[in-house]
């Protein structure tokens, strides 16, 4: 049997994809950051994330994708796995229990008064483990044939 390999070229549903994916990322980025005081954090926020990254592999083809985002997903699950560990050992080398958090308040420009805590830094290397890890099983699969 010949498989016929085409491509179709579906502006509408290439132009919607694009602007859905901006949406979701906007509730990736809200969730992630909603994650100290409401649910959400790292893992959400990651999910979501995943999510418009495979949107976009789904609409155009992993070639085009992979030009626009040329990134290992297997180093950014790597590279967020060492961020949390990391934030553990942060702790313990300032005498405190190994994940114990820290925060303080800072006046930053444009937002004025803002909370900075050592949990932010830990959900975000959760983010990328869960981001690296979706997108990776996506693209396995996608190379079996």
């Amino acid at each position: 049997m010949i498989k016929h390999r085409y491509r179709i070229n579906n502006v509408i549903l290439r132009t919607v994809a694009k602007l859905v994916s901006l949406i979701i990322l906007t509730l990736a980025v809200y969730l992630f950051l909603a994650g100290h005081h409401s649910p959400g954090g790292g893992f959400v926020g990651g999910l979501v994330l995943a999510s418009a990254l495979v949107l976009l592999l789904i609409v155009f083809d992993i070639e085009t994708v992979r030009k626009g985002i040329p990134v290992d997903f297997k180093k950014v699950a790597a590279f967020g796995a060492l961020l949390s560990v990391g934030t553990g050992f942060g702790a313990l080398i300032f005498g405190e229990n190994f994940l114990s958090q820290a925060f303080d308040y800072f006046n930053l420009p444009f937002f004025g008064k803002t909370e900075l805590t050592t949990v932010m830094i830990f959900e975000a290397g959760v983010a990328l483990v869960v981001v690296g890890v979706v997108v990776t099983i996506i693209l396995s699969i996608s190379e079996d044939e």
